[in-house]
C-alpha cells in the first residue's frame, strides 16, 4: 500500500509509454486515454497527461496535477480531470483550473470518475452534456476553439480562481494523498501574490 490506493503492479502510460504505478484510479486515467486516442480521434502528441499547477494562495503554495490537457491548433482546448465519486463536487475546481492552466479561458472542461462525466462550458460554467461518450471528438473542439473567445483570464480573477482550488484540491486534500505536492509557504521577504 502506498497513501490510500492498492498497488497493483505497474501499467504502461498509453500515452507517454512510462512505467506507472497500477492503482484503481490509473486503470481509469488509462481507460480515458484509450478514449480519447481510439474513440474520439486525437492524436497522442495532443494528449498531454498528468500537468503540473502550481497553485498560490496567500502565503501558501502546492502543486497539483491535472489528469489530460487536449491541446490542438496549439490551444488547449479542453481539460480532463479525473477523480473517484461525485462529480458535482469535482466541478468548481476543474473550472478554476481551466482557467489557471493559461493565460486565457480554456473552452471546454470534463469532469469524470471513470464511469461517468460531465461536460462543462469552461466560460459561465454550465454542463454542456453528460457522460463519458459526450466527451467532444477532435473536429468538435476544433471548431469550438474557433468559435470561442479566448479571452485573457485577469490578475485578480486568478488569484480567486487560485483560492478556489487550493480550498477544494489541497486543503480539502487527504493526507496520503501523493498526487499533491505542498510546498513552503512564502516568507516575508518573498513576493506574495496581489488583487491587482
Amino acid at each position: 500500500m502506498q497513501g490510500h490506493h492498492l498497488i497493483i503492479g505497474q501499467i504502461t502510460d498509453f500515452i507517454t509509454g512510462e512505467l506507472l504505478l497500477e492503482t484503481h484510479d490509473e486503470r481509469y486515467r488509462q481507460r480515458i486515454a484509450h478514449l480519447l486516442a481510439d474513440q474520439k480521434g486525437y492524436s497522442r502528441k495532443e494528449i498531454i497527461p498528468r500537468q503540473d499547477l502550481p497553485i498560490t494562495a496567500g502565503k501558501k503554495r502546492a502543486i497539483i496535477k491535472i489528469d489530460y490537457l487536449i491541446s490542438i491548433t496549439g490551444k488547449v482546448g479542453m481539460i480532463i480531470k479525473y477523480g473517484p465519486g461525485s462529480l458535482v463536487t469535482r466541478q468548481r475546481p476543474a473550472l478554476a483550473a481551466s482557467r489557471l492552466l493559461t493565460d486565457y479561458q480554456i473552452p471546454v472542461v470534463v469532469v469524470t470518475n471513470g464511469v461517468d462525466a460531465n461536460v462543462l462550458n469552461g466560460s459561465d460554467g454550465k454542463l454542456m452534456t453528460v457522460g463519458l461518450g459526450s466527451i467532444p471528438p477532435k473536429q468538435e473542439l476544433l471548431s469550438i476553439i474557433e468559435s470561442h473567445d479566448l479571452k485573457p483570464i485577469s490578475r485578480k480573477r486568478a488569484v480567486l480562481e487560485a483560492r478556489i482550488i487550493y480550498t477544494f484540491e489541497v486543503d480539502g486534500a487527504c493526507p496520503c494523498d501523493d498526487t499533491i505536492c505542498l510546498m513552503p509557504e512564502f516568507g516575508s521577504g518573498d513576493r506574495l501574490e496581489t488583487d491587482e
